[in-house]
């Protein structure tokens, strides 16, 4: 029986891409795709796959918080991370969060289905460069004012640094707006932040959204 796979990434060409590389009728089956987050929980709700390949920055719902959210509401689903940045905060919090797989980009398609096979036997993947940034970080400080977010906090400050009005981060999130102004005070106390701009820089850095989105 193939395994069935969630695709969620933020360019439609990279998705489509993916698509057609690892669709296989004996070993893997694409059963949806797509560029937000939040979709994508939705998508795993409703068709129940077995393995998620995403990337860390996506609309919506950042990558590390789409896998907590993905492991803990589907025990037994595989999250494969793929992303361009060998950043060892990136990948420890990945893992963390309960990917079982993170896997370089400039890796190619090939060390992307290494990773599947290797989830697939129930151990853990690292591609050899990010394992190298790992290893070569050993002993190196990491952002603990990051740390100190708690999820709801990191996804409030996610969709402050896409743009979202505090209405919309309140609809998006089903709470109200007084809440979510509760959590914007919270999150620049904790950060030491007190505007937007330095706000959506920090979302950057810490790969909760792109310059782009």
């Amino acid at each position: 029986m193939p395994t069935r796979v969630l695709l969620a990434i933020g360019s439609q060409i990279f998705r489509d891409g993916l698509r057609m590389a690892l669709s296989n009728p004996a070993t893997i089956e694409v059963v949806a795709d797509t560029g937000d987050g939040r979709s994508a929980i939705s998508l795993a709700a409703e068709l129940r796959p077995d393995l998620a390949i995403l990337e860390p920055v996506l609309p919506g719902l950042g990558g590390v918080d789409l896998t907590r959210r993905l492991v803990t509401e589907h025990p037994g689903m595989w999250v494969v991370v793929i992303s361009s940045d060998a950043d060892r905060d990136l990948i420890s919090r990945s893992m963390r969060a309960g990917a079982a797989g993170f896997v370089l980009a400039e890796g190619g398609l090939a060390e992307l289905q290494r990773a599947i096979d290797t989830v697939r036997e129930g151990k853990t993947y690292l591609s050899p460069s990010a394992e190298a940034a790992v290893i070569a970080s050993l002993g190196k400080p990491t952002s603990e004012t990051f740390g100190t977010l708690s999820p709801r906090e990191r996804e409030v400050l996610q969709l402050l640094a896409e743009g979202k009005s505090t209405k919309k981060i309140a609809d998006v999130l089903c709470v109200s707006t007084k809440t979510v102004e509760t959590h914007r005070r919270q999150i620049m106390a904790k950060l030491g932040i007190h505007n937007i701009a330095g706000l959506t820089k920090f979302a950057i850095r810490h790969a909760l959204t792109s310059v782009n989105d």
